[in-house]
């Protein structure tokens, strides 16, 4: 026996749910054929144009390489460009193409249908209360770094 039963342990919760999340978004970004930390890679780049790697990965929640990596088989497809920055030419700057930005459109359309969804299922108040819950979690999860 466990020190502490697994129905009792909310990150089981949390996990069930955050996969249950990537799996919508997966089939959701598919016809854009993005996966989804792709697909959030370029839903940032639409909202901070010429951001770096660095936070672009921070932003999106992986490691820096795994974002290298994304936006490697991001530029090998034409999605986004990259360009060393005017007086950092260490730092490179990313932004979407046409054909990005395009792309990312089509993966937001299923993405927004997804949250849409899930939003439905909860009142207004519900999705309140689980925004602060889900922050309060982030900040005790946080302090145990």
């Amino acid at each position: 026996m466990t020190s502490m039963p697994p129905e009792e342990r909310i990150g089981s919760h949390i996990k069930r749910a955050e996969q249950a999340l990537l799996a919508a978004k997966n089939t959701a970004c598919k016809p854009a054929a993005v996966t989804v930390p792709q697909y959030a890679a370029l839903l940032w780049l639409a909202e901070k144009p010429g951001i770096s790697a660095a936070a672009l990965s921070r932003l999106c929640g992986v490691t820096p390489p795994t974002m290298n990596t994304v936006l490697k088989n991001l530029q090998e497809r034409g999605l986004i460009d990259r360009t060393p920055h005017e007086w950092h030419r260490n730092v490179l700057e990313t932004r979407l193409t046409e054909e990005g930005r395009a792309v990312m459109e089509r993966a937001d359309a299923g993405a927004v249908r997804v949250e849409r969804a899930l939003a439905a299922a909860l009142s207004a108040e519900d999705r309140e209360r689980l925004v602060e819950l889900l922050g309060r979690c982030a900040e005790v999860l946080d302090t145990l770094k």
